[in-house]
């Protein structure tokens, strides 16, 4: 899957993420749809990094992941306003 930011940074999910770091992410996307806030996304994504890809253990996020959920959380809380 290719991912292309507001900033104009694109990432492939196959190249740039590690496979528990896609697990995450195809957790936040129902996440960004259905928190009810920032803070309880925040806290999902918080909960999906320190049990990593299925209960494996915490996953160091890399900078394309990272990059990639704060957009989400933005986008998030464009939808709160």
């Amino acid at each position: 899957m290719i991912i292309h930011l507001k900033n104009g940074k694109t990432y492939d999910t196959d190249r740039d993420l590690s496979p528990p770091e896609r697990h995450i992410l195809q957790k936040m996307f129902a996440w960004e749809w259905s928190a009810e806030s920032v803070e309880q996304f925040r806290t999902k994504r918080d909960e999906a990094v320190c049990v990593g890809w299925n209960g494996s253990g915490p996953v160091q996020a890399g900078s394309a992941l990272k990059a990639i959920m704060r957009e989400m959380e933005k986008k998030v809380k464009d939808r709160q306003k």
